[in-house]
């Protein structure tokens, strides 16, 4: 329960189909970023300082990788599978850096389904304004499971 509401419970294994898509759209904005380093406490210049980043080969700020990673984290357990699945393995890459204000575009497709072992095998691909591939990843995740089943 949230604030005396019950949450619903996200999809089952025998509701997702292989194929199924799921696309996300993200700004990344000044305030996110702030909250990721208050949290983490990650002072890592390259993230938030446009002076010492102009002085990298990234020229500018760039956003922390594990912030992606929790844009992505977060769309499964809200949405697919959705509330009450766990994330059990991930395997990323993330090929160039995505910078400050960008808008980036992540689409989560599930490859596979593991009736037998309650697994489902997404693959989530992000891409910046330029079409290019920032993140890429497989995820093995447990959907929720119900207690009469």
């Amino acid at each position: 329960m949230i604030l005396g509401k019950t949450r619903k419970v996200g999809r089952t294994i025998e509701n997702l189909s292989v194929g199924e898509k799921l696309m996300i759209t993200e700004k990344i904005e000044d305030k996110d970023l702030l909250l990721y380093l208050g949290l983490t406490n990650d002072n890592n210049p390259i993230y938030i300082q446009h002076d010492f980043a102009s002085k990298t080969v990234y020229e500018k700020p760039i956003v922390p990788p594990i912030m992606l990673t929790g844009i992505i984290t977060s769309a499964i357990s809200k949405h697919l599978p959705g509330p009450g699945s766990y994330l059990m393995k991930q395997t990323l890459s993330f090929p160039i850096p995505a910078y400050h204000y960008s808008v980036i575009e992540f689409i989560f497709e599930v490859k596979e389904i593991h009736v037998h072992s309650n697994e489902v095998v997404i693959h989530v691909a992000a891409k910046n304004e330029d079409n290019q591939i920032i993140v890429d990843g497989i995820f093995h995740v447990t959907p929720p499971l119900l207690e009469n089943r």
